[in-house]
């Protein structure tokens, strides 16, 4: 199993404490200038495959094409990166709809500017074989990350079936280490995610009883960016789309030479090329008519105002949402449904 938290907040357990309070420590110590100036985009972000387009559109020069550096930084905490956004210290970040949702607050205004993914089959829920419906999680305790996407994600399956949160137990634990509780037989289920599934399924330690493959367009990583970025640098934010979108085509004509760069950008548990592409295959890459979809336009929201909505309602019952919020406080979908050059 990895030591990873990926792109998801995780809790912290007792006898992690020390390495991770010298990691926020070496974090808060990375941004301790102030972003950037014009010309540049400092974007944080945690290991996750779904992000390797922006590394694939740093290192083969798309950002560079449209006049802008971008500098990318690996934080394995979303709440660090996020007190970073709102100081002002990094210019955006890439995360979660539902991660971000939490963050928004009125002294902290950001917004989500373009789509980079969704999990298609990444996530899931591990149980053991004698286990056929959620109905049989009932009072059962699955491991996984409290307040991260994966009760969000729970959350939303239990509600499709007439449940709630508050029909299971949940044992807090990052989702690498929900993955080897259940496989150790420690807990009847846990919520997490690859390369944990298909080591359950080729093991034959349990099964997927459901996967993100289920719910499309659900769980969906966005970069989001300040809002004074958006109103006082819109080139630097459109050359940060447009140089995505060109990395999203490459992927799909090159998908071996792209997971490699991606790979070693990304790195972590997904530095080996064929790790990172195993990974992908959980994912879809969103190009523009996908994020236009998902984004739609101030006059007509996409499909993405039906997960914020969703989240809303999920933290808000779970008391873990700041403010209330709506399609317009958190997207800007301007940039990425404006012409692509070629």
């Amino acid at each position: 199993m990895f030591n990873a938290l990926t792109r998801r907040a995780a809790a912290t357990a007792a006898g992690t404490l020390l390495s991770t309070t010298l990691a926020t420590l070496a974090a808060f110590a990375a941004f301790a200038a102030p972003a950037a100036n014009a010309g540049t985009l400092t974007i944080a972000h945690t290991t996750w495959v779904g992000y390797g387009t922006l590394y694939l559109a740093r290192d083969l020069g798309y950002f560079k094409q449209e006049g802008l550096d971008v500098d990318l930084k690996t934080i394995d905490d979303a709440s660090i990166y996020m007190a970073a956004q709102a100081s002002g210290k990094i210019d955006g970040s890439a995360s979660t709809v539902d991660e971000v949702m939490k963050f928004r607050s009125p002294n902290f205004c950001f917004k989500s500017v373009i789509a980079l993914d969704e999990s298609y089959g990444g996530d899931g829920v591990l149980v053991g074989d004698g286990v056929n419906s959620f109905a049989d999680l009932k009072k059962q305790p699955i491991a996984m990350s409290e307040g991260s996407v994966s009760q969000f994600w729970l959350a939303y399956l239990l509600k499709q079936r007439g449940m709630s949160i508050k029909d299971v137990t949940i044992q807090n634990m990052s989702a690498d280490d929900a993955a080897s509780a259940f496989i150790a037989k420690r807990v009847p289920a846990a919520v997490t995610w690859e390369p944990h599934l298909t080591f359950v399924r080729e093991h034959k330690q349990g099964k997927v009883l459901i996967d993100s493959s289920a719910t499309p367009g659900v769980i969906v990583d966005v970069v989001t960016l300040n809002c004074d970025v958006i109103k006082n640098r819109p080139k630097d934010v459109q050359a940060l789309v447009d140089g995505i979108y060109k990395a999203v085509a490459y992927t799909r004509a090159n998908p071996e030479k792209a997971y490699a760069i991606m790979a070693k950008g990304v790195g972590g548990y997904l530095a080996d090329p064929k790790a990172f592409a195993d990974a992908a295959k959980g994912v879809r890459f969103y190009d523009q008519p996908m994020n236009v979809g998902l984004l739609g336009t101030a006059a007509k929201p996409g499909s993405v105002e039906k997960v914020i909505t969703l989240g809303s309602s999920i933290w808000s019952d779970l008391g873990k949402q700041k403010i209330a919020v709506d399609y317009n406080m958190l997207v800007d979908p301007t940039f990425a449904s404006a012409k692509v050059p070629q």
